[in-house]
């Protein structure tokens, strides 16, 4: 059995990658593989990658797309990798209008792959690495056994978002030094004493005070626990500090260092979703219909194409919303509704029918490709008259009646609801505190708090897998019910203190 594409394929394929180049896209060499559904829910399964790890989460994803699509609740119509060059699949089954449909949308993405600056420092090899990763890792189940690979693996996975997404764009830092854990050797290390300040002999108990002598005790014992912490400041890439300093053998950090670079590799995706699937979308809509398809294709196309974009309820479509983004900025560029005057003018009417013929609509949106992320994006971009147009409201799961509720029309909650669910990809923010904490080599993280509150159960699983890898109590400081707390897992109990 071949992948190769057909002859008519290999036509439509070329014919859509000249009019995507005349439009000014610039995507990577992208390879096209013909498949079946069985082949290409193999594919989905290992997230597009041909091989991965061996690992039983591949084997349950596998079930469950083979049993969606079996039972016809999902269909995947595309799949692309970012690599260059840059892999998809079209599968066998397909009508040619989605074959078209597809390859469009995926030349789209291909352009937003290389373009966009969050994907910048991404690994342009992966399929060779995610190959490189897989042969270790099946090296060390062969060595160390299957079954004690396996579960070191389900517990760096349950890890896998503790990751700093924005160090991948900063200056490296310096790696932290490491205190000693062992108990000090007081013969050999001269402890800092406490010096009184000159005086006359009558004077002294007036200058030197038992308060006095007190507080430069205090000073000097803060001064000792500062060199006792670490890391010097809070250290976001949590996955990093532990394969740097956590009591690991090789491969065990092997396989944690594997985890966290391909959740490096992953993250911009999660970082730019909505724009990156708006921007296919914006595109493959407009190569298609007035370029490529015949009169006759329209009708279907845009069955099919509405089937991409369509909202139900409780879920935000990221086709969808990327879409009407990209078209309403590129509406406003191209009339010129942008700006001071724009923004300082109090005529509706005015603002609803200016027009000045600007034409810049396709050079702003361009633009936009290459420097935003979702977050920036909804925030420059989600106006109050993109979302009166398009009649967003904020909603929430009413758990007395097991149905989502409309909470809020009004437009600044709104945004601000948006932007809060795309905070950090939707994760806690978690970082280091301190890796010896109370002097006894216990770690402390911290949870920054951004008005959202630490979902108990989940965070004490993720403590005891950290307590697995660091093998000494996992402590983490948050704020529940108003009150700053400790939660501490010491290897067998947990157990929560105000402070």
């Amino acid at each position: 059995m071949t992948n190769s594409l057909t002859r008519e394929l290999i036509t439509i394929k070329n014919d859509i990658l000249k009019v995507a180049l005349d439009y000014g896209l610039d995507p990577f060499t992208t390879i096209f593989e013909l498949v079946d559904y069985d082949e290409l829910n193999a594919v989905a399964s290992y997230g597009g990658f041909p091989t991965r790890y061996p690992h039983w989460k591949f084997g349950m994803e596998y079930e469950e797309l083979s049993k969606t699509y079996a039972y016809g609740l999902q269909k995947i119509y595309e799949l692309v990798i970012n690599n260059d060059p840059c892999y998809a699949y079209l599968m066998k089954s397909n009508s040619l209008i989605d074959q078209k449909l597809v390859i469009a949308h995926v030349y789209a993405h291909s352009d937003f792959f290389k373009n966009n600056m969050w994907f910048s420092q991404t690994n342009r090899k992966m399929v060779d690495e995610m190959a490189n990763h897989s042969t270790r890792i099946r090296r060390y189940a062969d060595k160390h056994g299957e079954t004690e690979v396996e579960s070191f693996i389900d517990t760096c996975l349950s890890l896998e978002n503790l990751i700093d997404t924005h160090s991948m764009y900063s200056v490296p830092k310096s790696s932290h030094s490491m205190p000693s854990m062992s108990v000090p050797d007081t013969d050999r290390i001269t402890q800092p004493q406490v010096v009184k300040l000159k005086s006359k002999e009558y004077m002294d108990k007036y200058i030197n005070t038992p308060g006095f002598m007190r507080k430069q005790k205090e000073k000097i014992q803060e001064a000792e626990d500062q060199k006792k912490n670490f890391p010097p400041a809070p250290e976001k890439d949590v996955l990093k500090f532990l394969i740097d300093y956590a009591p690991m053998r090789n491969w065990q950090k092997d396989i944690l260092y594997t985890v966290r670079e391909e959740s490096y590799y992953f993250a911009p995706q999660a970082m730019t979703k909505i724009m990156n699937e708006g921007w296919a979308s914006y595109w493959h809509s407009k190569i298609l219909t007035q370029k490529v398809l015949a009169a006759n294709e329209i009708i279907d196309f845009a069955d099919h194409h509405s089937g991409t974009v369509a909202v139900s309820p409780g879920r935000l479509n990221p086709y969808k919303l990327g879409l009407e983004i990209f078209r309403d900025i590129e509406d406003r560029w191209n009339k010129g509704k942008f700006g001071k005057e724009y923004a300082e003018c109090d005529d509706i009417n005015k603002k609803r029918n200016w027009n000045l013929n600007l034409n810049l609509g396709q050079k702003k949106i361009f633009e936009v490709r290459k420097i935003y992320n979702d977050i920036t994006f909804i925030d420059e971009f989600f106006t109050m008259e993109f979302c009166e147009k398009q009649k967003m409201f904020a909603y929430k799961l009413d758990t007395a009646t097991n149905q989502y509720v409309i909470t809020d029309r009004e437009f600044e909650k709104v945004k601000k609801a948006l932007l809060f669910r795309l905070t950090n990809m939707g994760h806690p923010h978690i970082a280091v505190e301190n890796g010896n904490y109370k002097n006894r080599g216990e770690l402390l993280l911290r949870h920054y708090h951004d008005n959202t509150e630490l979902q108990l159960d989940e965070a004490i699983d993720v403590m005891k897998n950290i307590f697995l890898i660091w093998q000494r109590p996992v402590n983490i400081l948050t704020i529940a019910e108003g009150d700053e707390k400790i939660i501490s897992y010491d290897g067998q109990n947990v157990k929560q203190e105000t402070i």
